[in-house]
């Protein structure tokens, strides 16, 4: 018995699901899960020894690599002066100027510890500034795990072929309408808030059609609701402005995590102050937890962001494309049928023959079979992408053009076993 399978024998006694997040049992693509035991720049190394080209990074903080020297100095520095105070910090205020100097619009930013806290905290901050309970999420956007914002979930949520979840009342989801993707959706008087991925990417990769984002900024002004761009996945990836740079379209509050972080756990929420006002101490509507603003996060996410240049973002797209357009030669050239959709540094995978627009079209993609052969073929060749047919892929820094070429070799390696199991 290998060690990966006997940490998981031992995970399953102790650990529903023997996994601390559900994609990561590798339910959607059967066999046992690989345990980390550390990681370097675009690899990670598992418990018996093997090293994967990993395409994983944590879901996206991972945008320097993994534990970057920088990133690594400056946790442990900080780590050396104290890992909580329950207290406010200079490294608070430091990253807060930081994220509000690059997004325009963003004018109040507040931490919390993860992104799941990030999307519920800017929900009842926008029923509270409104006055209104009704919020619209789109079918296949995955935005956490609170109550409200499970309906029709992608990501962890679909990866379990799950459309909600159980212990979810009627009464919690009761406000909220979930609309198609890439549509705008009619709104009244009666909604709070609309919440969005500025690009989908937890039904694998969707990119908003033209004039979808637009849209939805009118219609939430002609309606008097807030738009709210969850950005968890996007945020200081697609630009150093995130989706308001990329796109031109400035949403009322924004949801931060992953990169914002620096790969520890971080999150954060904030937007024009008119709206932020209504925040606890300063108004009505209560947030806080006690390792908000936590100073080692903060020092992650300071040294982070302050190396995300445009020079790097030009690198990590540039980056991003080639290893999309190879990706797309290895399998075609196999006889795979796929599309690999990019936006800026983002990446996602379909086996099918056009890129999906929405929800529905990315279930049919993913329900053909095909992701699970190829993800097994790559892993066992020593490329690892997410378990789960509704994640994007997420090249960092690290995966120089060394990293791409051997990603590429193995990828049409991969593809051709897969087409030869086929025939």
């Amino acid at each position: 018995m290998s060690r990966n399978e006997a940490l998981f024998e031992r995970a399953v006694r102790v650990i529903p699901g023997g996994v601390n997040s559900p994609v990561r049992a590798f339910g959607s693509v059967g066999g046992t899960p690989y345990f980390v035991d550390r990681a370097e720049g675009p690899y990670v190394f598992d418990a018996d020894g093997r090293r994967y080209i990993d395409y994983v990074q944590s879901y996206g903080p991972g945008i320097l690599g993994h534990a970057h020297p920088k990133v690594v100095e400056a946790v442990v520095a900080a780590a050396a002066d104290g890992t909580t105070y329950g207290a406010p910090t200079e490294a608070e205020v430091v990253l807060a100027e930081m994220v509000a100097d690059r997004i325009a619009g963003l004018e109040s930013v507040r931490f919390v510890s993860s992104g799941t806290e990030a999307t519920m905290s800017a929900i009842r901050l926008a029923r509270g500034a409104t006055g209104r309970d009704r919020i619209v999420k789109f079918a296949g956007c995955y935005h956490g795990h609170g109550d409200a914002l499970l309906a029709t979930g992608g990501s962890g949520v679909a990866n379990q072929g799950l459309s909600g979840c159980d212990g979810v009342t009627a009464g919690a989801v009761a406000d909220t309408v979930v609309a198609p993707y890439n549509r705008v959706p009619d709104l009244d008087e009666t909604v709070a808030a609309v919440v969005v991925e500025p690009v989908a990417a937890n039904m694998g990769l969707v990119a908003p059609v033209p004039g979808f984002l637009e849209g939805l900024r009118a219609a939430c002004e002609a309606a008097g609701a807030l738009l709210v761009f969850d950005e968890v996945i996007t945020g200081f990836r697609l630009a150093c402005g995130g989706a308001t740079d990329h796109f031109g379209v400035t949403p009322d509050l924004w949801c931060f995590g992953k990169v914002v972080g620096g790969g520890l756990p971080v999150g954060a929420f904030g937007g024009r102050w008119d709206v932020m006002e209504h925040l606890a101490p300063l108004g009505g509507v209560y947030q806080g937890g006690t390792l908000s603003g936590n100073p080692l996060a903060m020092a992650a996410g300071r040294a982070t962001l302050e190396l995300l240049d445009a020079d790097a973002h030009a690198r990590l797209e540039a980056t991003a494309t080639r290893l999309a357009d190879g990706l797309a030669a290895s399998f075609t050239g196999a006889g795979l049928e796929s599309v690999l959709p990019r936006v800026g540094s983002l990446l996602g995978v379909f086996f099918g023959p056009t890129a999906p627009t929405d929800f529905d079209e990315a279930q049919a993609i993913a329900g053909n079979g095909m992701y699970p052969k190829v993800f097994h073929a790559l892993l066992e060749r020593g490329v690892a992408l997410a378990p789960g047919a509704y994640e994007a892929l997420f090249p960092s820094l690290a995966h120089d053009d060394e990293v791409v070429d051997a990603t590429l070799a193995i990828a049409a390696d991969a593809a051709a076993a897969v087409a030869a199991e086929l025939d």
